[in-house]
């Protein structure tokens, strides 16, 4: 991808602790050292089938480097304590770990202000508490939600249940059959009626980066409200939330080199000041009496219960972890690892490369004549290459494009142009296996 901000980027991709550098951010120029990278990730020197694991399935979830496994291991190891409610040492240890963590997430995204950042469970908890404490107040009968084609399920379902139960409607803007939102088509769907448009930043079926700031300036021109799912958009791209112009976003902790069972959604203030809360709890209150509850402040309110202390903290180790790296670099690194798949791929006239936007970011997804993707997902795994096969949670896709499945190979900053040779090769392999 060219350089540029939030999706609008141009002339990008035709068919498309211990970390090893220096502060964040400041890499000094020094060219991407992926070996040095690769050392810091323990699971990449292991074997699968007596093969070098090649791992390409990082769009389900990237690999930890060890920093992030030290700071959750320290955690347990010499600050195990609930948070916010004691006094003693470890758990105010515990607690400043947690915030510092907040803090971590909150510039990492641009957001103004520590109390806009919410910690979930990850990017579907985080899309469900925006629908239901946010928008389930906006709307009535006949009001609309818009949406894209591409979208995850995660950024669907929970729609589809609060349309059901508001009588709103869901409008969704197609896409072309390179995998690219139809803008034309977007913008007459939003009217007096739009409350709520909410857009994949980047698609994990197919790699398009979406303009997301154009997108949300026509949005924002209706009135509506505009949630960004950023899962995979944050492990790839630089993101300011202020300049994309959205009023929430929310992103999944594993995506980007974090533990599990963790994520963040920020929220502007004055709209997470205005929703109730969603869960109800400890920690989410100020005083309980049976008469009356009053409700802690943003963004304490939405984190009901003992958080995962420990998550948090892993995720803050790896926003410190990319940011060591610097977003810039590791984005041109991809750049150069999608490109060279690409034209590898397109080189095997039985490859049918599936999502060809002029802009895309870390996937590439494809079938391979007649063989079914699960069978060719099958055949790399025994050349000790992970990759995902199925409907990657994202059915209008595979039906947008008349395929029950594809195979989706997906890259992250530990990758390889050999790994990208190494599964050209294996699908050489499955082709003949099955001739």
């Amino acid at each position: 991808m060219a350089s540029g901000k939030n999706g609008d980027r141009r002339g990008a991709v035709n068919s498309g602790g211990r970390a090893s550098a220096a502060a964040p951010e400041k890499s000094g120029g020094r060219p991407y050292d992926v070996e040095r990278v690769r050392a810091d990730f323990p699971i990449l020197a292991s074997t699968v089938h007596g093969r070098p694991l090649v791992y390409l399935d990082n769009a389900a979830t990237t690999q930890k480097p060890r920093a992030v496994i030290d700071a959750v291991s320290a955690y347990y190891e010499r600050d195990n304590a609930n948070i916010h409610r004691g006094v003693h040492a470890l758990s105010e240890r515990a607690t400043k770990a947690f915030e510092d963590a907040r803090e971590k997430v909150r510039e990492f995204l641009g957001a103004s202000e520590a109390r806009e950042i919410v910690f979930t469970r990850g990017t579907t908890e985080a899309l469900n508490l925006v629908a239901w404490s946010h928008a389930r107040e906006r709307l009535e009968p006949g009001d609309e939600i818009v949406l894209t084609t591409m979208e995850h399920h995660s950024n669907i379902v929970p729609w589809q249940l609060l349309a059901a139960a508001t009588g709103a409607m869901l409008r969704v803007a197609p896409i072309t059959d390179a995998g690219e939102v139809d803008l034309a088509a977007y913008e007459k769907l939003l009217g007096p009626r739009t409350k709520i448009v909410t857009i994949g930043y980047v698609s994990n079926a197919l790699g398009t980066v979406n303009p997301v700031r154009r997108m949300a300036v026509m949005a924002r021109a209706s009135g509506a409200t505009v949630v960004v799912d950023g899962a995979q958009a944050v492990p790839h791209l630089r993101v300011d939330v202020r300049e994309i112009g959205c009023d929430f976003f929310a992103f999944s902790s594993h995506k980007v080199y974090g533990p599990t069972g963790i994520g963040a959604l920020f929220g502007r203030e004055a709209l997470l000041e205005a929703m109730p809360p969603w869960q109800g709890g400890g920690d989410m209150i100020k005083t309980v009496t049976f008469e009356k509850t009053t409700y802690n402040d943003v963004p304490h309110k939405f984190e009901a219960g003992t958080p995962d202390i420990a998550g948090a903290i892993g995720l803050g180790a790896a926003i410190d972890y990319v940011r060591t790296l610097g977003i810039d670099r590791v984005e041109a690194h991809e750049r150069s690892l999608l490109e060279h798949a690409t034209a590898l791929l397109g080189e095997i006239p039985e490859v049918r490369l599936v999502g060809t936007a002029r802009e895309k970011a870390g996937v590439l997804s494809f079938t391979v004549k007649d063989i079914h993707p699960h069978d060719v997902g099958t055949v790399l795994d025994r050349e000790g290459i992970a990759i995902r096969t199925g409907h990657h949670c994202a059915f209008p896709v595979m039906e947008r494009y008349g395929v029950p499945a594809t195979a989706r190979a997906s890259f992250g900053l530990y990758n390889t142009k050999e790994e990208t040779e190494s599964l050209a090769r294996a699908i050489r392999k499955a082709l003949a296996l099955f001739a």
